[in-house]
């Protein structure tokens, strides 16, 4: 009796392919990230150079296909560079430890179900584990220690100071993306990425939970260090941040692959977690083989390259906020929302779930909109009586530095310019020189 695999791979068919399965699959996925990192800087240079009516590079190739090519090895074949005062040890190993967690963060992300794979029934995807997501999330802070080590290797002040920006910009967004995930377990059941994506085959996450799919949007922002949220490389105050030390070397192009490759993370959780995987939309959907085969490899490349274009056109839509700004929307916004949001879809649940307990969950699901609002209307009604403050404040000192003919011991002219010192202006008359 032969047994025939389900189309939805599960954690159960995972562990059992071949060696030589395994060793492909990892070859593929490492080509598709490399070939993602090429033409990615190159798709990016390009959509904003439209963006902004311009050209783009359009020298090397056709296209400019070529450019990130030519970049590439003129970092690789470049002469390498080493700052007297440098950790010569951990000044190399910083880049390398920001690169690795990103290739193996992208292992658990599912391209499509079980296919025939050289005559092996395997599924599509590297590798899944029961905690699949807290994986991904702990490589994401692993790569921080790459940038901390890369600031403090080079005995530079704008360097540690950008090494020590990330970190506390990661420990932050990181609460923050960690919270918002929390409501799409409570509705697959499950850690798992594979079976997260077999939960949203009648309806994707982003319908059922926006909230969360928002939060995590502006913590993806954060998490890769992307404009607006790019505060580790602030060339205001920093220079060139953690990276300032490093010269334009294969150093520095491991340290732009390292960052490349947390967007393309990112961008992949997001189409895993919440806009249904390697599912089709739903007007294709309803072709009977549109989700088998290889198919869902191409619905699942689609939705990639979109929420990578999501992220180019933020970059080139929004400046680069304050520290303070950044720090305060992880703290005083995200982190609350989530949690009263997380209340609330746990009462969801228990109501739909439990019927036995359903009038206490109708009750705590009124009390946390009721709080809710509260809190809003409490912060709402702060702010309001700080800005007016903050306006009569302003007016108290335009009216004293009005009436007194000086401010700061340096004279200041008053409102009427005609009678300054009390010497009065006459009117010159029109035509004269």
């Amino acid at each position: 009796m032969t047994h025939v695999l389900a189309a939805d791979p599960t954690l159960a068919d995972f562990g059992k392919d071949p060696l030589w399965i395994t060793i492909i699959k990892a070859v593929l996925l490492f080509v598709f990230l490399m070939l993602s990192v090429l033409f990615g800087v190159w798709f990016e240079r390009k959509l904003i150079s439209r963006m902004q009516n311009r050209y783009g590079p359009n020298r090397a190739g056709k296209f400019g296909l070529l450019q990130s090519v030519a970049d590439g090895l003129k970092m690789g074949l470049k002469e390498d560079l080493f700052p007297r005062t440098v950790d010569k040890v951990l000044y190399l190993l910083a880049p390398v430890i920001m690169v690795v967690p990103a290739f193996l963060a992208f292992s658990i992300v599912p391209f499509g179900p079980m296919v025939n794979l050289f005559g092996v029934r395997t599924p599509l995807q590297l590798v899944d584990l029961p905690v699949a997501v807290l994986f991904m999330l702990a490589m994401g802070a692993v790569s921080v220690y790459g940038v901390v080590l890369a600031g403090w290797s080079s005995r530079s002040p704008y360097a540690l100071l950008g090494g020590l920006r990330s970190a506390a910009q990661v420990v932050s967004y990181e609460i923050a993306m960690g919270l918002s995930f929390v409501a799409i377990f409570l509705f697959a059941g499950t850690l798992s990425t594979s079976e997260i994506v077999k939960a949203q085959e009648q309806t994707w996450f982003v319908v059922l939970l926006i909230p969360s799919f928002l939060v995590y949007v502006v913590c993806m922002f954060g998490e890769a260090a992307r404009i607006p949220f790019d505060l580790p490389e602030g060339e205001g105050e920093l220079v060139g941040g953690f990276q300032t030390e490093y010269s334009s070397s294969l150093k520095f192009a491991l340290i732009m692959m390292g960052e490349y490759l947390h967007t393309f993370t990112a961008s992949g959780i997001a189409v895993t977690l919440f806009l249904g995987g390697w599912r089709a939309p739903v007007p294709i959907s309803w072709w009977a083989g549109a989700n088998e085969g290889y198919w869902p490899v191409l619905w699942f490349f689609i939705k990639f390259v979109l929420t990578f274009c999501f992220i180019i056109w933020v970059r080139a839509s929004l400046p680069r906020v304050r520290y303070d700004q950044l720090m305060s929307m992880g703290w005083k916004v995200l982190i609350p929302v989530n949690l009263a949001w997380i209340l609330l879809v746990a009462a969801v649940r228990n109501i739909v779930v439990n019927e036995e307990s359903r009038t206490l969950g109708i009750v705590l699901g009124a009390v946390i909109v009721i709080g809710a609002l509260a809190i809003w209307m409490r912060f709402d009604t702060v702010n309001q009586r700080r800005r007016e403050a903050q306006k009569a404040q302003v007016e108290a000192e335009f009216e004293e530095l009005s009436e007194e003919p000086t401010a700061g011991g340096f004279p200041v002219p008053p409102l009427d310019l005609p009678h300054y010192h009390g010497v009065q202006h006459k009117e010159i008359p029109s035509g004269t020189n």
